[in-house]
């Protein structure tokens, strides 16, 4: 499948490009082969091969999922003007 002048133009009209007369022959050019390529990919035989995520076979090396820090909310809530129930009072700013 070979692109048009016009639709190259219309492409780089959404991709905001400006184009000269050369560019948009090269341009051409260059997307007509890109679009065959992908015609050339769509005609393999992929039937029977299994989708995969990633290409290698590797496995991720997990840490343990360990309680490292200490949880100190009342500590830190000794410093705050007005708290209840664990939670910072603040306040009202919308009227």
């Amino acid at each position: 499948m070979s692109l048009s002048k016009e639709q190259v133009q219309h492409i780089a009209m959404l991709a905001r490009l400006e184009l000269t007369d050369d560019e948009y022959a090269e341009s051409v050019a260059k997307l007509s082969r890109i679009v065959d390529f992908v015609d050339q990919l769509s005609q393999a035989d992929t039937d029977g091969v299994i989708p995969m995520a990633h290409p290698l076979d590797a496995a991720q090396r997990l840490r343990p999922d360990v309680v490292t820090e200490r949880i100190e909310r009342d500590r830190y809530q000794e410093n705050a003007a007005a708290v209840a129930g664990g939670l910072y009072l603040v306040p009202k700013v919308i009227e």
